[in-house]
């Protein structure tokens, strides 16, 4: 059964309904210009009344390696997920403290090149390239892309994935789990549990 990542979480409210529906990933975004924006104390006071069994990721975007490992400490990360160019050599560096997630922004098949580079990491993830976007566009891309594609690690779908297209999502890029945060809110950070529900429903049947 495919995973959920539930991302831009920004309270503690949201983050416990997510795992009552079934999610199995709760994400938090440390990262300047994105309107789901956690500061660490923040996210740290919501991660410490989180259950054991939901997986806390923090998102990091071309940032300061001392500061995000700062940060993934403080917060009690269990995984860490780079959004932005960080190179191989800076994944393996934190690899051996936390589980990584590397996220690549596809466009074409072009955009796949790099991903065999990044041995150390131990998740992909793939999310829409929109130019001078971090990430949170709203947006799908070409599931057709990565269909059919041998990894050598699990997958991770994002990118425009809402309630009504998600199950579509994993019938043509058979991802490991699948990511989503504007397709289930009412407002940026703020779920919409109507939405939420529907989502984890339909990415989890079978």
């Amino acid at each position: 059964m495919v995973k959920v990542k539930i991302c831009g979480i920004t309270d503690l409210r949201d983050a416990l309904k997510a795992h009552e529906l079934g999610a199995d990933f709760v994400g938090f975004i440390f990262f300047e210009n994105s309107p789901r924006r956690m500061d660490v104390e923040h996210a740290r006071v919501i991660i410490e009344d989180l259950p054991e069994d939901l997986a806390k990721v923090g998102l990091f975007f071309n940032q300061d390696f001392e500061n995000v490992k700062s940060t993934a400490g403080k917060c009690h990360l269990d995984i860490i997920q780079l959004h932005g160019d960080e190179d191989p050599d800076y994944c393996r560096r934190l690899s051996g403290d936390f589980r990584i997630i590397k996220s690549f922004k596809v466009k074409d098949d072009s955009s796949l090149k790099v991903v065999d580079d990044y041995d150390e990491v131990d998740y992909y993830l793939f999310d829409t390239y929109l130019e001078g976007v971090p990430g949170g566009t709203g947006v799908s891309f070409d599931w057709d892309i990565i269909s059919g594609r041998p990894f050598k690690k699990p997958v991770f779908l994002a990118g425009g994935l809402t309630p009504g297209n998600v199950r579509e999502a994993i019938n043509k890029a058979f991802p490991y789990a699948v990511d989503v945060a504007s397709g289930v809110e009412r407002s940026p950070g703020k779920k919409d549990y109507r939405l939420l529900k529907e989502f984890i429903y339909n990415a989890k049947k079978i």
